[in-house]
């Protein structure tokens, strides 16, 4: 019969693999707490950015406008709307367009159609302007810039 080591001398070896249910519970406590302080602050920090974005793009529809009024002698109507920028509209022999880079127009950040209205309102010569995030229920305010 072969010997059997001493299993009493051998040193109690130190558990080292995993990590016990309490640190998870602090590792995952730590993270639900950070996300519940950074989590608002970057939502509201892309809204923000979406406004800004429909502000820079209605000011270049803006300018756009102006040089179609320089070239044809008025600003587009409602009805030509602007559609005017990119393609002729009846009745504008003098359009030296298009005054948009690329054959559509561009989508408010929310991916909606830009509101253009001549005359505008409150002393405006026209509107135009976004009508914001959808879904707000009538809640925010058009985006104007202009």
């Amino acid at each position: 019969m072969a010997a059997r080591p001493d299993t009493s001398a051998r040193p109690i070896a130190r558990r080292e693999a995993g990590f016990t249910l309490i640190e998870l519970l602090v590792v995952l406590a730590i993270l639900a707490l950070l996300a519940s302080v950074v989590g608002p602050r970057v939502i509201d920090y892309f809204s923000r950015s979406k406004s800004d974005i429909a502000r820079l793009q209605i000011d270049q529809l803006g300018s756009s406008l102006d040089l179609f009024r320089l070239d044809v002698g008025r600003y587009p109507t409602t009805q030509e709307g602007l559609a005017a920028l990119v393609a002729r509209p009846g009745g504008a022999p003098q359009w030296r367009g298009p005054y948009l880079k690329g054959t559509t127009l561009p989508a408010d950040p929310w991916g909606r159609p830009y509101q253009y209205r001549l005359p505008g309102t409150d002393g405006r010569t026209y509107d135009l302007f976004s009508l914001g995030a959808p879904g707000d229920s009538g809640n925010s305010q058009p985006i104007y810039a202009r």
